[in-house]
């Protein structure tokens, strides 16, 4: 990470009482330095916490505590000190994501107990956050974290709930939207992030941070005490490897959640307090919050990439003079379209090795070193479909090194799938798979995977994570789900969605017939997914054919950066639709997307991010007259202007709109 200015202030300051003795009432508070967001905190006979925006309280008497051993910290907790400290300081991330600067602005409370530990707040202008710091000896067991919510009201919760796999989730499923009261304590539990209603003008998202040496946190309701609590996989002591050779699975669990090191900080646990729901577009709190890497990884180059996978049988034209599938004619023939459109990479998907589980021998059809050498002449990277178990093999067996024997062949990088678990030992994984590949300067990207916790802040060499419900999905995948993404999983990071399809229908007309690949939304839709969706690995779903016929939405895409200099919400309600400008040098993007709604909405912009005294030539694709019925009608619209003037757009239902601003000549 390189610092471009740090202002760190550290202020001891007297603790406000606002009314009350604080030591006879053991109240601390803690307020956001734009003092909207204020936090209180009690300490009788539990550490509990209330947030309040406005003065108008959300979370009350919300209560943490962690189980270490038969010692339970937070249960009759004894103040030793206490500090408030403040911080203000610019953050510049290897892989910019959402922004080339993240502003670190927070004040912050730290309680030390008599027990040799302490809890951390934190207080932002669009959240809190808080963690454990424990400063035990040696090794300890976490037997659980108490992580329980109460609500101030009847809130909408809008949710991810595991289909019949548990704690083998794999964060696929489509959104569910559930009343708080209605969330009863044995219904299914839910994946973060977690969106909270309050229906009060002000939305919480929820999720985790600096996850690391522990299992991820899950939800569940409470029923009519109106509020969540948190549940976590236990450590496993024993796993298994699948029939199919992909995943291991745990045979026997502990009967705790973790085993780690008792002098530690344990992860982060935000909120997102959104006054308004751009802020959950614009928020970088995984930014702030994890560590950043001070190492050298210049040689990180975010892209997109090619993908065979939705699309390796339905190639066809003159040019196509073999058996489309996995074969080395194939892949050369995705590597002269990456080269002829600048596209840097290539990800040889599922099916060039012998055995999943055992990806050391390549099959006769598929000559890799060959392929290697094609690309690098032609500057296309490859990167190697994986699964977890083939890695973990790998690491069981000192005789031989995946990543080295890769990496020496010219291999930069792997797509590592089916974890499908969230436990200590699979978040360990991660860890390893990433430290490795950074090793050999390696790119990653995790598919079959949990949310982004931070990792690829300490890692920049991990691009990419799937855990979403994107066009791999098919017909599942819908606008109406799709709408909740920018509010809910692409704020905790980047995201594998694998946008890009030629061939768009409305969801009433979706039939996917042969192997052409056939997607739900607009053409103006699907090419706005990359301007809103953010990925530092951006993978095109569509085979070359398509993009070829399409040559005007070809050029459009493949123009489309990975990483943003800025980013701005211009128009934003969860799950109906979201517009956002972003900038990359000195161009500017605007991309925006609407669900079935039951008419066309329209938008009034104001090109306020403009910089003054310069003209901009637009280009954009709208959706088209008849974009209501023929998905695949788009338009393409030239105009010039400037800061401050008023941009008017439409979008059909399911629709979008993309433009791009360069400055005129």
């Amino acid at each position: 990470m390189k610092i471009l200015q740090m202002r760190h202030l550290i202020v001891l300051l007297t603790l406000i009482s606002f009314g009350f003795n604080i030591q006879a009432q053991k109240i601390e508070a803690l307020s956001s330095p734009d003092g909207t967001i204020k936090v209180t905190v009690s300490t009788d006979d539990k550490i509990r916490y209330s947030v309040a925006v406005n003065d108008m309280i959300l979370l009350k008497d919300n209560i943490l505590q962690m189980q270490i051993g038969k010692e339970t910290l937070g249960e009759k907790p004894s103040v030793s000190s206490r500090k408030l400290t403040s911080a203000d300081e610019i953050i510049r991330p290897v892989v910019a994501f959402k922004s080339k600067e993240v502003r670190n602005h927070y004040n912050q409370l730290t309680l030390n107990f008599k027990g040799n530990y302490s809890v951390e707040f934190r207080a932002y202008d669009d959240g809190i956050a808080y963690r454990f710091i424990t400063r035990k000896k040696g090794v300890v067991e976490v037997m659980n974290e108490v992580f329980d919510l109460s609500f101030a009201g009847d809130y909408l919760l809008h949710t991810q709930f595991p289909g019949d796999e548990g704690f083998n989730f794999f964060y696929e499923s489509p959104y569910s939207h559930v009343e708080s009261k209605e969330w009863k304590t044995d219904d299914k539990m839910s994946g973060l992030p977690v969106l909270i209603d309050t229906r009060k003008g002000v939305k919480i998202l929820v999720s985790e941070a600096d996850l690391i040496d522990y299992p991820c946190l899950f939800l569940k309701g409470k029923g009519a005490e109106n509020g969540v609590k948190a549940v976590f996989s236990h450590a496993p002591i024993e796993t298994q490897y699948d029939k199919n050779g992909r995943n291991i699975r745990i045979a026997r669990s502990a009967d705790y959640i973790a085993k780690t090191q008792g002098a530690r900080s344990f992860p982060w646990r935000w909120f997102v307090i959104a006054k308004n729901d751009g802020q959950l577009i614009e928020s970088t709190m995984n930014a702030r919050l994890a560590p950043h890497t001070t190492d050298d990884f210049s040689w990180v180059k975010p892209g997109l990439s090619m993908w065979d996978w939705m699309n390796r049988h339905s190639d066809f034209g003159p040019e196509v003079n073999y058996s489309a599938g996995v074969n080395t004619a194939a892949y050369k023939h995705y590597i002269d379209f990456a080269a002829r459109n600048n596209i840097p990479y290539l990800i040889l998907d599922e099916g060039w090795s012998v055995n999943n589980a055992h990806p050391k021998e390549v099959k006769k059809e598929v000559d890799l070193e060959e392929l290697v050498r094609y690309g690098r002449i032609k500057n296309v990277g490859l990167l190697l479909w994986i699964t977890f178990s083939g890695i973990q093999e790998d690491f069981d067996d000192d005789s031989f090194n995946l990543f080295e024997h890769f990496s020496k062949m010219g291999i930069v990088g792997f797509k590592i799938d089916f974890m499908d678990r969230n436990d200590q030992w699979i978040v360990n994984f991660y860890e390893k798979a990433a430290a490795e590949a950074a090793k050999y300067h390696m790119l990653v990207e995790l598919h079959g995977s949990y949310k982004p916790t931070g990792m690829e802040f300490r890692y920049p060499n991990v691009l990419s994570y799937e855990g979403v419900r994107g066009f791999e999905n098919g017909g599942n995948c819908i606008p109406d789900n799709s709408l909740y993404l920018p509010f809910m999983r692409n704020v905790t990071g980047p995201m594998s969605f694998t946008p890009g399809a030629m061939i768009n229908v409305q969801p009433e007309q979706y039939n996917r017939i042969g192997p052409n690949l056939v997607m739900k939304g607009t053409r103006a839709q699907h090419i706005a997914y990359y301007i809103l969706f953010e990925s530092g690995l951006q993978m095109i779903a569509d085979c070359p054919r398509q993009f070829d016929m399409n040559p005007d939405c070809r050029d459009f895409i493949f123009s489309t950066p990975v990483t943003w200099d800025e980013t701005h919400a211009l128009a934003a309600e969860a799950g109906q639709y979201a517009i956002v400008a972003r900038r990359n040098g000195d161009k500017w993007w605007l991309g925006g997307i609407t669900n079935n709604a039951e008419k066309q909405r329209e938008f009034d912009l104001t090109l306020d991010f403009l910089p003054s005294g310069k003209s901009f030539s637009l280009t954009a694709f709208e959706d088209g007259p008849n974009a209501e019925r023929q998905a695949m009608d788009y338009n393409v619209v030239k105009q010039t202007v400037k800061k401050g003037d008023r941009l008017h757009i439409k979008l059909a239902r399911n629709g979008g709109y993309a433009a791009v601003l360069e400055e005129a000549q």
